[in-house]
């Protein structure tokens, strides 16, 4: 009997294609034969520093082919990932130490001397600092790990308290993978680009996903230096590239980009936030090639919905349908399924759905809720959305986002498409913020395109033109660049904290 699991999936893709390139990272490239090899290396050499089954492993680590070793060589080991984002500081590091009690940390030789002092700290965590010289070790190969075992705590910001660890087990895992898989068509002979940390959901997915089918995975550190993204989706023949807006934005934005011929492009694939309708737009027009998969997903469940590339002209705004395997419905405030149109919570079940929050009972009992059977709980997303006629589903805004202005309940994201609408906007966020008169004020933040600018009059006066009056912004403030936070998403809550660290303005 074969199984297939996200801790199997190397092996079988080494058996079946061991000189197939499995990783690219610059100018290196690491085959399926060589990254199983330094995989089964690495786990031998945690067993030999005394990880056990079911322990944690830390890993900071930047996107390169050390990174890859280094996720499949736990999983091999029997270990859970906990995958720290590299740019993390001090006294995160700590919290997630403190929290998840890893029995070793494996980061980098630049981020050594901070993994050495957080693990002192922490009373001597092992640090392991270079990933290949420990995947040089030999030993036995272990048990590969249950189903039910724990895979990796995922850590992902709260709107209140610390960091919240989604655990999610091998089953989880590999579930999800097989899903993206399938609705994408994903084959061996796709070659992706990831420019996401692989510390991520949405990044690990890509990994998971090209392992899954023994595809190609091609690294780049970030979307700071956009022409190299563009250079290594010609020069790798890129096959599919996954993005968050903003990355799309940046592409979009380059000049002549949609001259190039990328022949090879065949599907693009958003989540992590909604895309606007211009970007939307901006993105098929630039690779008109490709098909472009709008998606929903969050690290609770890794992923939740798609919109098949069919359907983009019919709903440019819509999330999609379930993925395969999956149920997600929307409730009202009474707890019953909603109608047309009804904006509620979404509501998701099916095996991806997290097993809750690392050492958090009461956060967990916020998220999970009794499912159909005894032994299946569901997941809460705290995720506001509406559905069509034809069942497809439409992401309003998060409830922490819910703005009430005069009384009235104002969504950030139909102020933002407006906003997305006007030439020279990059990108655009609205806020609301505490007001004595109006309970919260609507404050709008925009950024501009390379080389326009944009006036504050204007903008809100064009609001006022397509808008209801309790949702024209009281105030617009343009920005060089929207404050992000370390997942690469528009930072709300700096947005907030700053407009409250001054007596609010009234309104103009």
């Amino acid at each position: 009997m074969s199984i297939r699991t996200i801790a199997g999936d190397l092996s079988y893709a080494a058996d079946r294609d061991p000189d197939r390139a499995a990783v690219i990272a610059g100018d290196r490239e690491v085959s399926y034969g060589e990254l199983d090899r330094l995989a089964a290396g690495f786990a031998a050499g945690l067993r030999g520093l005394g990880v056990q089954r079911g322990d944690r492993i830390a890993l900071l680590l930047p996107n390169d082919v050390p990174a890859a070793i280094a996720i499949e060589g736990s999983w091999r080991a029997g270990a859970a990932l906990a995958a720290l984002n590299p740019t993390i500081k001090g006294n995160s590091l700590d919290y997630v130490l403190a929290d998840t009690e890893p029995a070793a940390i494996v980061c980098d030789a630049e981020r050594a001397d901070l993994a050495r002092v957080a693990a002192a700290r922490a009373g001597g965590i092992p640090v392991v600092s270079d990933v290949e010289e420990l995947a040089a070790s030999d030993g036995p190969t272990p048990p590969l790990p249950l189903e039910s075992d724990l895979a990796a705590v995922m850590y992902t910001s709260g709107s209140t308290g610390g960091p919240k660890g989604v655990t999610l087990t091998h089953r989880n895992l590999s579930f999800v993978t097989g899903s993206i898989v399938e609705y994408l068509e994903m084959t061996a002979a796709d070659r992706v680009l990831c420019v996401m940390q692989l510390s991520f959901g949405y990044g690990l997915s890509q990994l998971l996903s090209c392992v899954r089918v023994g595809a190609t995975l091609a690294l780049e550190a970030g979307i700071a230096f956009p022409g190299r993204v563009v250079q290594a989706l010609e020069r790798h023949r890129i096959t599919g590239l996954p993005g968050v807006p903003t990355i799309f934005q940046v592409l979009t934005s380059l000049r002549g980009l949609a001259d190039r011929e990328l022949p090879d492009l065949r599907f693009l694939t958003n989540a992590g936030a909604s895309m606007p309708v211009a970007t939307v737009e901006a993105v098929r027009r630039t690779f008109p090639q490709a098909r472009l998969y709008l998606m929903y997903g969050l690290t609770e469940c890794i992923r939740v919905s798609y919109l098949p590339p069919d359907q983009l002209d019919a709903r440019p705004t819509s999330s999609g349908i379930p993925i395969p395997g999956t149920e997600a419905w929307i409730e009202g405030a009474d707890g019953k399924p909603a109608e047309v149109g009804e904006v509620g919570e979404l509501m998701v079940r099916g095996p991806h759905v997290m097993q809750g929050y690392w050492r958090d009972p009461e956060r967990t009992a916020e998220r999970m809720r009794p499912g159909r059977w005894p032994w299946e709980p569901m997941l809460a997303t705290g995720d506001l959305f509406r559905r069509d006629e034809d069942g497809y589903l439409h992401w309003v805004g998060r409830t922490d986002d819910l703005i009430k202005c005069r009384g009235e309940k104002v969504y950030p994201r139909e102020i933002e498409e407006v906003l997305h609408g006007v030439e020279g906007v990059q990108e655009a966020a609205v806020v609301g913020v505490p007001d004595r008169l109006l309970g919260s004020a609507v404050h709008a933040h925009v950024a501009p395109a390379r080389g326009q600018t944009l006036d504050d009059g204007e903008l809100r006066r064009l609001c006022a033109e397509q808008l209801e009056d309790h949702k024209v912004p009281q105030r617009v403030f343009v920005h060089e660049l929207l404050p992000r936070n370390a997942r690469g998403k528009v930072d709300r809550q700096a947005l907030i904290a700053a407009a409250t660290e001054e007596p609010a303005p009234s309104p103009r």
